[in-house]
């Protein structure tokens, strides 16, 4: 027997059909976005980084975390995670 709020979180995430996780920063995921299960917050800075051409450079190493609380902290990792989980421009 579940709880209402365990069955809630089951049923959104069996109808989401994808991971209830951004594979980008971790936040909630709002579904999948560009080809990737992605957070409202990663699937519009990906629309507004391929849009505009946007050509980020990283400040240290290229290998910055980005997590919820860090993900603005580095745009060149951040843009480079979303591709490796698989947003695609079109």
């Amino acid at each position: 027997d579940t709880s209402p709020s365990e069955a809630a979180n089951l049923n959104s995430s069996s109808s989401l059909g994808v991971s209830t996780l951004c594979a980008i920063c971790g936040d909630r995921a709002t579904g999948k976005h560009y080809g990737a299960s992605s957070c409202d917050g990663c699937k519009g800075f990906f629309r507004r980084s391929v849009r505009k051409n946007h050509m980020y450079s990283c400040r240290f190493n290229r290998q910055c975390v980005v997590d919820k609380d860090k993900r603005n902290q580095c745009r060149y990792c951040r843009l480079k995670k979303c591709f490796r989980a698989g947003m695609k421009k079109e």
